[in-house]
């Protein structure tokens, strides 16, 4: 059974959708109505679910994490994400987008080149992304350092990453299946907005 467990936090609806050990989405929004929406689309159709008022230790866990994503915390916690009903490519963004550190974006052709496909490829994997936060597809830019896209709104993403400013001033390259994948300091980024 699938519990879906909402917390506000600050005027910030944050949510999961996870059983004993797996979680299956993620969201936040403004709106608790949103949140649940969202929630919902991302689950699989097939297993049973429920709203829960209280939530297990998982969930309380997962959301606490959201929290402190959204405003910009160094954290480290790893959960087992049900990314199996994904396509391989999804898949492959996905674990991809996860190793995008704090303090650092990347572009939509630049994940490509690490994955392959297309920037517009990369671009609909993280508009559908059923991860938001812990897979940190706000991190992802367009190749000028304007934001694109944003499930949230592009305010909401700027202000995450004005939040994940950590005064880095070098571009480097992390290691994704035996390629390489360029990231830039937000820095970068904030300076254009």
């Amino acid at each position: 059974m699938i519990n879906l467990y909402l917390r506000l936090y600050d005027n910030v609806w944050f949510g999961v959708a996870c059983n004993e050990k797996r979680v299956f989405a993620t969201a936040f929004a403004l709106n608790q109505e949103l949140v649940l929406r969202s929630l919902l689309r991302s689950i699989p159709f097939n297993v049973p679910f429920q709203y829960s008022e209280k939530g297990t230790f998982l969930a309380e866990q997962v959301v606490a994490i959201l929290r402190d994503i959204y405003y910009g915390k160094d954290v480290d916690a790893k959960f087992a994400l049900n990314i199996e009903s994904l396509s391989n490519y999804m898949q492959e963004v996905l674990r991809a987008t996860a190793q995008i550190p704090v303090g650092y974006v990347t572009f939509y052709g630049a994940l490509a080149k690490a994955v392959g496909g297309s920037p517009r490829a990369v671009g609909r994997v993280m508009a559908s992304n059923p991860f938001p936060l812990l897979i940190p597809c706000h991190r992802v830019v367009a190749s000028d350092f304007s934001l694109g896209g944003y499930g949230g709104g592009i305010h909401v993403k700027l202000e995450i990453l004005r939040r994940e400013k950590r005064g880095y001033a070098k571009e480097k390259e992390i290691p994704i299946n035996g390629r390489k994948m360029q990231i830039f300091p937000v820095e970068f980024l904030l300076e254009r907005h």
